[in-house]
């Protein structure tokens, strides 16, 4: 505890629970894209649009949180991790929830539903990518304890078992996303041209979340690295 208390004196106060509770708010964003891609192949419109207005609110709710962040990052020479680590960090974590949002729009929009060969595919897609943010969001609430370890011993341990698991998840959604893209495939000609395009935007849109997802664990290796 004293040890604790030392480095809260030394630091200030620390960017870490303020990035933490980014992350939180980003991985709360990204998860209702399930209960959004479940209530599109049920075709419930209204509880759609819903669901929308939840993820943006959340999108809007992590923005704010971002530009707090960045408004009182402290500036002095005893910072726990360097200054601009942490903004790489947030800046990744905030593409998770921007491209949700992104995500959730095209799907009002243009009241999109996937084909019924590809909707369960979908879900499991995304599904999968959740998965991939909370695993993100896993070892992002590991960073306090790798700073008063400094960067050493059980906790680092502890975080490269967990890069790993992050890298096998982000590998399962690649996997996913192939399938789906051959369903997809498989019964385009009987759809609307305009609509497949934009169905192959939604998922590439949905694996480009679990690429930066990835990323941000990935920020974190090399912060182990140095």
């Amino acid at each position: 505890m004293a040890s604790k208390n030392y480095l809260s004196g030394l630091f200030g106060a620390s960017p870490v629970a303020p990035l933490q509770l980014h992350m939180t708010i980003v991985d709360q964003c990204v998860s209702k894209l399930v209960r959004l891609f479940e209530l599109m192949a049920s075709g419930d419109t209204d509880a759609v649009n819903a669901t929308y207005h939840e993820i943006a609110a959340l999108e809007q709710k992590a923005d704010d949180k971002k530009h707090e962040l960045r408004e009182h990052l402290p500036t002095g020479l005893f910072m726990p991790i360097e200054r601009q680590d942490l903004l790489d960090s947030l800046r990744v974590q905030d593409l998770l929830a921007n491209k949700a949002r992104d995500i959730a729009g095209i799907v009002v929009g243009r009241k999109m539903q996937f084909p019924a060969q590809a909707s369960e595919k979908a879900i499991e897609l995304v599904k999968a990518t959740v998965e991939t943010c909370h695993q993100s969001l896993k070892v992002v609430n590991e960073l306090d304890e790798l700073i008063e370890t400094g960067f050493r011993g059980h906790a680092v341990r502890v975080v490269e078992k967990m890069l790993v698991e992050l890298d096998n998840l982000e590998s399962e959604t690649d996997r996913i996303q192939v399938e789906l893209r051959s369903e997809l495939f498989a019964v385009e000609k009987d759809l609307y041209a305009v609509d497949v395009m934009f169905m192959y935007r939604i998922i590439e849109s949905i694996a480009e979340i679990a690429d930066d997802a990835e990323r941000v664990g990935r920020r974190f290796q090399l912060m182990l690295a140095k």
